[in-house]
């Protein structure tokens, strides 16, 4: 593992970093529900994971545009933002 490490990009190690927080807090949020056994409390937990989820889909973007930010051209970063844009409207709405 230390071989391949410095080799990775500090953004996409970043971003990946994100996605295993994801993982990590689906998975517990899994668990909660089976140990809550309760249908009230499971639609609470996955009430919290509604949040989460954009908010992590949110920032690995973030990070992934902030990296590329100087290789795009504005037209395409504002095509990329409302691309976003309009799939948190898709969830929300």
């Amino acid at each position: 593992m230390k071989r391949w490490l410095p080799f990775i990009e500090p953004a996409v190690l970043s971003m990946a970093g994100m996605r295993l927080l994801s993982a990590t807090l689906e998975m517990i949020a899994a668990l909660a529900m089976l140990l809550f056994n309760d249908v009230k409390k499971a639609l609470a937990v996955n009430a919290l994971l509604a949040v989460i989820g954009p908010t992590i889909f949110i920032v690995t973007m973030t990070i992934g545009l902030l990296s590329l930010a100087d290789e795009l051209s504005y037209t395409k970063l504002g095509l990329i933002a409302l691309g976003i844009i309009l799939i948190l409207i898709g969830i929300y709405k």
